[in-house]
């Protein structure tokens, strides 16, 4: 088993959202795959409330418990993958404040997207997760899951993929297991 470990964020905190058995799916791929330890941060949970910290992130001088509670799962990640949803062809405000609350601990590390929606599949969502990465240094790699009508493969609450959906994640982890890896020494 690796030693890198692998934070999947839950981005949507919809109640009824569809991102919750996409991304108990996707947590059971990842531990099968085996190129990670795998952890869960679920923003509905985190419930970090509109950036409230009287510092800049950078800083990392943080006031509040939840800012230090999410800084601390955010640090201890050598990867990342965003399980998102597409909102007016963006990203969830739950996550892109999730985001902005910190700076450091997000830096030199490997992410990817687990995206979802409609006809598009969460792609415009993924393109703006680089954007809003870009600036703190986290490497999105180009591999990723991108799950069309994500509606008709939920039954009974949980998320029946592809085999191509299937395929797409064996790849993705295996390319940010490699990212995350060659990145170890700039994190250090």
């Amino acid at each position: 088993m690796s030693d890198l470990n692998l934070l999947v964020v839950v981005a949507s905190t919809r109640p009824g959202r569809n991102g919750l058995p996409v991304s108990q799916w996707f947590v059971d791929a990842a531990k099968a795959h085996g190129g990670f330890q795998v952890s869960v941060a679920d923003l509905a949970e985190e419930n970090l409330p509109l950036m409230d910290e009287p510092h800049h992130p950078r800083l990392s001088k943080y006031q509040h418990d939840h800012t230090k509670r999410w800084a601390e799962k955010v640090a201890a990640a050598d990867a990342f993958v965003f399980v998102i949803p597409e909102y007016n062809y963006g990203l969830s405000a739950p996550l892109k404040n999730a985001i902005d609350y910190l700076h450091n601990e997000w830096r030199y590390k490997a992410a990817s997207v687990v995206s979802y929606g409609g006809v598009s599949a969460g792609t415009r969502s993924a393109v703006a997760v680089h954007g809003v990465t870009y600036a703190l240094n986290v490497f999105m790699i180009a591999q990723a899951v991108n799950i069309p009508f994500v509606m008709n493969q939920i039954v009974d609450g949980k998320f029946d993929p592809s085999e191509t959906t299937e395929q797409a994640a064996q790849i993705m982890l295996t390319e940010l297991a490699k990212v995350a890896e060659a990145l170890r020494p700039l994190r250090a």
